[in-house]
């Protein structure tokens, strides 16, 4: 299930997201994440910027910091898989009506870019997993993913969606035995959320 509450976290300094890798990586650190947590939103002023209430705030940062440490334990593994995919939200297309030009096959249940849109974010992101080899997929939510996997066999997957899909996929992948990368949503909702394109490049 996505979050009850909307975020937007596109405007935040990227420091802030080294500053979770660091509590991540660090586990002194980690074993006290309620405080880190806290310490990040004090310091990067997340309530002030978003809105959120403080337990939202304190939820969606200690996600990011789960899905971190979940990405940095299954890298090794992840980088010793050949074939690979990447899924995308089919929720960050420019368009999310007509105007979008992907087309939908139901058999997997997937979307596929057709580059209507140079500034989608969905397009730019499946141009260069495409470059680096991988298929891509633009999925409507996490559920898709056991019936997708039935379909195509896969060693490595990179998923790009909210936390709580993050977790459902996840879910389903470490059932599957496959080795998993995961990025966040920077920005939420139902349509035109966002990811960064940075961290999707670092982790193909």
């Amino acid at each position: 299930m996505p979050y009850r509450f909307d975020f937007d976290l596109s405007d935040i300094p990227r420091v802030l997201f080294t500053e979770i890798t660091r509590i991540a990586y660090n586990k002194k650190l980690h074993r006290k994440i309620g405080k880190a947590t806290i310490d990040l939103i004090e310091k990067f002023k997340i309530q002030e910027a978003t809105g959120l209430e403080i337990s939202d705030a304190v939820m969606l940062l200690q996600d990011f910091i789960e899905i971190q440490a979940i990405n940095m334990s299954q890298r090794q593994k992840f980088l010793k898989t050949k074939k690979r995919a990447v899924f995308l939200p089919h929720c960050a297309r420019k368009y999310m009506d007509n105007r979008c030009k992907a087309t939908f096959d139901p058999e997997l249940p997937s979307y596929f870019c057709n580059q209507c849109s140079e500034d989608c974010l969905i397009n730019k992101a499946t141009k260069i997993a495409k470059s680096k080899g991988y298929d891509v997929y633009v999925l409507p939510g996490g559920s898709c993913i056991p019936k997708l996997l039935k379909r195509q066999s896969y060693e490595g997957v990179i998923g790009v969606a909210c936390g709580e899909e993050i977790k459902l996929g996840g879910e389903i992948l470490a059932r599957s035995g496959l080795a998993a990368q995961a990025i966040p949503l920077i920005k939420n909702g139902c349509a035109k959320t966002v990811f960064n394109l940075e961290t999707l490049e670092k982790l193909l």
